[in-house]
């Protein structure tokens, strides 16, 4: 996030206006538009999802849990919630 002085962004009687609400803080513009969900622009969350269905496709041909875990780093907690949740 990058910050602005306000005096060399906005009109005068605008910041005169916010000083009226803040002084010498900071405010936050939210962007316009439809934000996106997390790891949709670098397409990580692609990769989970794949990643995932990977994971519940070798479950089912008779992998254990354990191993599972093993190959992919992950507990075997974090290899059941992904098995059994959709």
């Amino acid at each position: 996030m990058k910050y602005y002085n306000a005096k060399k962004l906005l009109p005068e009687a605008l910041v005169r206006e916010l000083q009226l609400y803040v002084q010498g803080g900071y405010i936050y513009v939210p962007a316009t538009g439809e934000r996106k969900q997390w790891g949709e622009v670098s397409g990580y969350r692609c990769e989970l999802a794949e990643r995932n269905r990977e994971i519940r496709l070798a479950y089912q041909a008779g992998v254990s849990v354990d191993t599972l875990a093993g190959c992919y780093h992950l507990s075997p907690h974090a290899i059941r919630k992904i098995i059994y949740t959709k």
